[in-house]
């Protein structure tokens, strides 16, 4: 008779940690680290490269945000210098490249001042109708019940008036300065984007990533600002970049109607209305100002487009 196999026991190597390593607490591997920063995907900034018409985008405020950044450096008059003698013709010359104005400004180097006020008013003032409608709108989907009424309601009010309108009345109320342009953006503005967060957390309310936070007897706040917002980011983004243009056409529409930045600054929108009074004859006075908000514009709608077309491919 032959005597039975002796059983043996398998010594796992040092080499070859338990599979559950994570879950067991222990220090994954260099290995499994770069093996799961190849299978991670790469954010959506990260991937920003990879969209043409995003670079595009890029590019055009790129453009304007070095000519608003050097504009002291540049060999170019004043923006409030009058040159009466060039009014006799006062079209594009080798002194004034895009011509003057009704008063004898130089047209280039009020379009390139004005790209300071513009690139600083409109992220600022978008920026700010984040800070107030990101809360509320993570209030609202996170508790709901009243508290979502509630928002909801008074967001339902605001969003009711005819934007431009909302914009004229604010500003003829409170006077045209950059500081009550920001307030009225962040007015106007601030219930859309609660609404969008208040979307996007409705979506993610129920996931298995805040189920798993709430085990943890994480607090509310935490859950809200660390778990719920950044899984938001992609749309939030995108909405930002397009709300930046948005304003943009904003700031131009109230300086179109007297209500812009307050004189001597200059400000494309009051540029256009300026030169709408020789626009027969002179239409560059209008013409070129208007350029230089639809390339803006322009720029921040392709970022726009660019992120979203990389948010898709998720």
């Amino acid at each position: 008779m032959t005597a039975p196999p002796v059983p043996t026991k398998t010594v796992p190597t040092p080499d070859a940690p338990p599979k559950d390593a994570a879950r067991t607490g222990a220090k994954p591997t260099a290995a499994e680290a770069r093996a799961d920063a190849i299978e991670r995907p790469p954010g959506l900034i990260r991937r920003l490269p990879t969209s043409g018409v995003a670079m595009v985008g890029i590019g055009i405020i790129l453009f304007w945000t070095i000519l608003a950044i050097t504009a002291p450096l540049l060999p170019i008059d004043p923006p409030n210098k009058s040159d009466l003698a060039s009014f006799a013709n006062p079209g594009p010359s080798a002194a004034h490249w895009l011509g003057v104005d009704i008063k004898g400004r130089d047209i280039l180097s009020r379009i390139i001042w004005g790209a300071q006020r513009v690139l600083t008013v409109a992220p600022l003032a978008a920026l700010c109708a984040y800070l107030v409608g990101c809360p509320l709108g993570l209030l609202a989907g996170y508790y709901g019940g009243k508290v979502d009424a509630v928002v909801s309601r008074a967001g339902d009010v605001i969003l009711s008036f005819p934007i431009i309108i909302l914009y004229v009345i604010l500003i003829a109320t409170i006077g045209p300065s950059i500081l009550n342009i920001m307030l009225a953006v962040v007015l106007a503005s601030g219930p859309g984007v609660a609404r969008i967060v208040r979307g996007l957390t409705l979506e993610q309310r129920h996931l298995d990533y805040v189920a798993a936070a709430e085990l943890r007897r994480e607090s509310a706040l935490y859950i809200m600002f660390v778990e719920l917002l950044p899984n938001c980011r992609g749309p939030l983004i995108t909405d930002f970049c397009l709300r930046v243009g948005y304003t943009i056409i904003t700031i131009g529409i109230l300086g179109f109607l007297g209500l812009g930045l307050p004189p001597p600054d200059p400000d494309w929108g009051t540029m256009v209305k300026e030169g709408t009074t020789m626009i027969s004859i002179r239409p560059h006075m209008s013409l070129f100002p208007a350029i230089a908000i639809v390339t803006l514009v322009l720029g921040f709608n392709l970022v726009a487009d660019g992120l979203r077309e990389l948010s898709l491919k998720d």
